[in-house]
């Protein structure tokens, strides 16, 4: 984890310690081969930023950190890290943040059963404990993760996504996720509906400028978070190149399209279709919406008065945009 965010998180270190402890109780089983893929999935942690969102979220609300809200962290984490799993299966990835995935070690089989398993022990975590809003809240965001995948999927297959296609997509791909963690902060603290809603708004707009500015890596310099390239050579439309083609003539979009449809992996079809973002004005129109996005998530948060958890959450959502991984 980079120093910044060791020390955005500062503030709440106290209650992400416990958090920990909580979470590695939550997946314990009696199963030793189980056990022990559990323990693996534990270790390699992330960055930690979806239990901090739940965490600051509920103290726009609510200075002490109640136990639901632990276990509405924990949930999120729970069927979050279930779909990871099945994911990794589904794409055949060995590796998941430079570590072997669960597949690569104990292959397909127990990968799925493991991605089951998470799953059922969020569910048993919210129902034994009569958290349905919290259950109901990432639920909805877990089926919106997988209808977003579903629809890349499908419009990669005739590369016709459009703004709005696009925009449909990382909203239900990434954005809801952030929005469920925001949503359940705010849950978890008894706020009304409607300041639950605000809260799921919030995260939902901060998620769709951190997905923006994951999109802009794949036209970097230097391979910074992921290999440049990759989403060209997945075909994937992101928005620098939807909008590049938009300013584009007839014959130059055909070209494009058909290097982006071809190029299997080829790394100069790639250059120039990276070569004709960037001249196109694909970079510059992406930075410019995700600023958009970034500068209304932070309107909605103004709404709360000023504390020291608002302040966390505008160091949170900048880094989210100036992140270089």
């Amino acid at each position: 984890m980079s120093s910044r965010l060791d020390q955005i998180q500062a503030p709440i270190a106290g209650e992400m310690e416990l958090f920990e402890k909580k979470f590695r109780a939550s997946m314990k089983s009696k199963v030793l081969l189980l056990d022990r893929i559990m323990s693996y999935i534990v270790k390699r942690k992330g960055k930690q930023m979806r239990p901090m969102f739940v965490f600051f979220t509920a103290k726009l609300y609510s200075e002490t950190i109640t136990d639901a809200t632990y276990r509405g962290a924990a949930l999120i984490e729970l069927l979050h890290t279930a779909t990871l799993v099945h994911d990794d299966v589904v794409d055949d990835a060995n590796y998941r943040r430079g570590f072997f995935s669960v597949n690569a070690l104990w292959k397909n089989k127990i990968a799925v059963l493991v991605g089951d398993y998470l799953l059922s022990k969020g569910l048993l975590l919210s129902l034994n404990n009569d958290d349905f809003e919290l259950l109901k809240i990432v639920s909805n965001a877990v089926k919106e993760m997988s209808e977003g995948e579903l629809l890349q999927i499908e419009k990669a297959r005739r590369l016709d996504i459009d703004e709005s296609v696009y925009f449909d997509i990382i909203r239900q791909k990434t954005a809801s996720l952030i929005a469920s963690c925001c949503a359940v902060g705010a849950a978890s603290a008894g706020a009304s509906k409607e300041e639950i809603e605000k809260a799921r708004l919030f995260g939902e707009k901060v998620g769709i400028a951190f997905q923006i500015k994951d999109d802009l890596f794949d036209y970097g310099t230097a391979e910074i978070g992921k290999p440049v390239g990759i989403d060209i050579k997945e075909k994937k439309m992101t928005l620098p190149l939807i909008h590049a083609l938009r300013q584009a003539d007839w014959l130059t979009k055909r070209r494009v399209i058909y290097n982006v449809k071809n190029n299997n992996g080829d790394s100069k079809r790639v250059q120039q279709v990276i070569d004709f973002v960037k001249q196109s004005g694909g970079i510059a129109y992406t930075i410019e919406v995700m600023n958009r996005y970034h500068k209304e998530a932070l309107e909605i948060l103004h709404t709360f008065p000023e504390s020291p958890s608002r302040t966390s959450l505008e160091q949170l959502i900048a880094y989210t945009i100036e992140r270089e991984k």
